[in-house]
């Protein structure tokens, strides 16, 4: 209903205003007419002073009706399926949507057309695909240096806002968006960046950037956010990162070859302590039935010992010689000198 009052208040404004103009033309070319003979109405060009003066108010009546015409004319805008307009009166701002011809008030309503159509941002290259070193060039968590483009999709979800709420809602929302995009590229090592972590990379960064968006009230809404290449930024620099790549594939390689001399090293100790744990363990067991052979020994000789304690303490007396002099000839003789026995080591 406003918007309807708002329209016919537009249009009677210059039907009034054309109404009055044409009323005056109509009395100026009256005043101006003259009859011949025959009684047809003709201009007569032997004017009087007056008529004259009459016939130079009908110049400026004309040129009142041309300047009327284009104040008219002025109030006529279109707009398409992709814009609105912020109209603003007295400097109080609203706006009209649809598309089609629409009219405002000439010299008090003032107009600006906003697309809201999703329209594209390149960050990090032209529209020729040229990189823009100073936009593209970045850092990352393992302290590479990459090249990344980004391309940035928005739009303007309240035109009031876009028009007022910032003098430049476009460089604002670039420079946020390249302040979001190199602290999220510093959080990732290269790697990621360049192959694995693409996706979480985007989404992170339009979840920021929508939230910074929200809090700043400036009309516009991220629509995507995608990574279009990545790679390093100059000949030197993809010297150094090669390097880098073939150090990491050296000292996994060295690792890889350092943990299977290890597992093999560790194999071969426990095995060897195996066999000296078995070893050890025949050791123990030869030794405990060597000695209990000998407890058996030592037991059959103290039964015989306590038969026949002095023949059997003079036999051990005589093995032990035997034992300890290998090499000596031992002479046994009885009590009158007779030789008894003789004991020869081998």
């Amino acid at each position: 209903m406003g918007n309807l009052i708002s329209l016919l208040v537009r249009l009677i404004v210059p039907v009034i205003i054309l109404g009055s103009i044409g009323s005056e033309i109509l009395k100026a070319v009256k005043n101006k007419k003259g009859t011949t003979a025959d009684g047809d109405n003709v201009i007569d060009l032997n004017m009087t002073r007056d008529q004259q003066k009459k016939l130079s108010g009908f110049g400026k009546v004309g040129l009142a009706v041309v300047l009327a015409l284009a104040v008219v004319l002025n109030g006529i805008y279109t707009l398409d399926e992709t814009e609105d307009a912020v109209i603003t009166t007295f400097g109080v701002p609203a706006i009209e949507e649809g598309s089609g011809l629409h009219f405002k008030i000439p010299f008090v309503q003032k107009i600006k057309k906003v697309s809201t159509e999703t329209q594209g941002m390149r960050i990090g290259y032209d529209e020729y695909d040229n990189t823009i070193e100073n936009e593209a060039l970045m850092i990352t968590k393992d302290f590479n240096f990459i090249n990344v483009d980004f391309y940035l999709e928005w739009q303007v979800v309240d035109p009031v806002a876009f028009v007022y709420a910032a003098e430049e809602p476009v460089t604002m929302l670039k420079t946020l968006a390249m302040s979001y995009i190199r602290d999220t590229i510093g959080s990732y090592g290269v790697d990621e960046v360049l192959t694995t972590g693409k996706a979480q990379i985007q989404a992170e960064i339009k979840e920021k950037l929508t939230k910074r968006m929200e809090s700043e009230a400036i009309g516009v809404a991220v629509r995507n956010v995608s990574i279009q290449d990545c790679d390093p930024p100059t000949a030197e620099v993809v010297r150094a990162f090669k390097a880098v790549e073939d150090a990491k594939q050296n000292a996994e390689t060295a690792v890889y070859n350092a943990t299977a001399d290890k597992n093999k090293r560790i194999l071969n100790a426990e095995a060897e302590a195996n066999q000296i744990l078995e070893n050890a363990q025949a050791e123990k067991t030869a030794r405990i039935k060597e000695a209990e052979g000998e407890v058996a020994k030592f037991n059959a000789m103290y039964e015989e010992y306590i038969k026949f304690p002095e023949i059997t303490k003079e036999r051990m007396y005589y093995e032990t010689m035997e034992n300890l002099l290998p090499e000596v000839k031992v002479i046994i003789q009885d009590d009158s000198g007779k030789v008894v026995n003789v004991l020869q080591g081998e």
